[in-house]
């Protein structure tokens, strides 16, 4: 039996056994073995050759444009960055990825316009598993569609979860730790949200852990718990975006704000909200601007150092040269992430948005 045929097995089974606290644990032990497969079956597909989009990362950040055929992907990258994908009202205008880069506050976003994604995708439909291998090495993923036709939105989402991508939510606070025997043992900090011991030690026994020290330090779900033991996962920031809303009248805006509340509305044909999104995708990369200046010399405040939210001196260091790093002696540091200007910091001191720093290596 096929991994393929396997995974179809067990989603059968799944759908088949009816919830309660009898089956509580067999159910937890068969959606840790779908997990597992699947897992499996990502590390096939990734090492399988074949053909792929051939797509060159650029800039600091790549945001990747998601949506179903004709939402006005295209039109978006257009407007955003000045390059020339086609575009037209029918679907699957897109057949190939087409990047294109935009700068603001000094930093450069390359912006993907990916052939619409499909339900389906996951499992190969539509070049499919091209497609996501494209969103996996992305920073952002922009979910677009049409004011008047959000259905593709839950589709998207499913697909990109089956894909073993996270949108906007952190790896669970989850640490197993093998051990040689003892068999396995909770602790938990802040509650496990209803999952038993019984359950945790069916669901291990699905990777073959019998022996572990288990921590849980924020309430989580069986899904979540699962998720904390799957290799092929990757979190990502993400923004759904609504487009043509100048067609849309207010009771619909109303709604959708209601139902989508961090959703972002835009006009890619008139350009109306354009620069806002750019400012919203600047915001949810989390960058940060640091300035360096020469020891001895004025700092450069024109042409910042782009880095991500929680970067450090180290860093900085590998952002110019690895060399830096190994020769490092110390740095200055003006700004807000020290006590006093120019202050002497180390190799970890993590940096804030408008830093000006001065690194001193070895000779």
């Amino acid at each position: 039996m096929s991994i393929e045929d396997e995974i179809r097995a067990v989603e059968e089974e799944i759908r088949n056994t009816q919830y309660n606290k009898s089956t509580e644990s067999h159910i937890g032990r068969l959606k840790a073995k779908l997990a597992r497969l699947k897992d499996e079956a990502a590390k096939v597909t990734s090492k399988a050759t074949g053909a792929r989009f051939a797509v060159r990362k650029s800039g600091d950040a790549t945001v990747v444009i998601v949506g179903p055929p004709s939402a006005g992907k295209s039109t978006l990258l257009n407007m955003l960055t000045g390059a020339h994908s086609p575009v037209g009202d029918y679907p699957f205008t897109t057949v190939e990825v087409i990047p294109g880069v935009f700068s603001h506050k000094g930093a450069r976003i390359q912006v993907l316009d990916l052939p619409g994604l499909i339900e389906g995708a996951a499992s190969g439909r539509g070049r499919g598993r091209e497609i996501l291998a494209v969103i996996r090495g992305s920073d952002l993923v922009l979910i677009l569609l049409d004011v008047f036709d959000i259905s593709g939105l839950g589709a998207i989402q499913r697909e990109l979860h089956e894909a073993g991508i996270r949108i906007n939510i952190r790896p669970p606070d989850v640490t197993i730790k093998r051990t040689g025997r003892g068999g396995v043992t909770v602790s938990s900090t802040a509650g496990a949200a209803g999952l038993h011991p019984e359950l945790i030690k069916s669901i291990l026994g699905e990777y073959k852990i019998h022996n572990a020290d288990v921590t849980i330090r924020e309430p989580v779900s069986m899904e979540r718990f699962i998720d904390a033991l799957t290799e092929n996962l990757i979190y990502i920031p993400g923004i759904v975006v609504l487009n043509k809303a100048e067609l849309a009248d207010d009771a619909l805006m109303q709604r959708y704000r209601r139902e989508i509340p961090d959703a972002f509305f835009i006009s890619a044909v008139k350009g109306t909200n354009i620069e806002a999104l750019k400012e919203e995708l600047y915001r949810r990369l989390r960058f940060i601007r640091i300035y360096m200046k020469p020891q001895g010399g004025q700092a450069d405040m024109t042409e910042p150092m782009i880095l991500k939210s929680g970067a450090t001196i180290g860093t900085a260091c590998d952002w110019i040269h690895r060399d830096f790093r190994q020769k490092f002696r110390y740095a200055l540091v003006w700004g807000k992430s020290v006590k006093h200007m120019g202050q002497h910091v180390g190799i970890d001191h993590r940096l804030i948005d408008g830093d000006v720093v001065t690194i001193i290596t070895r000779k």
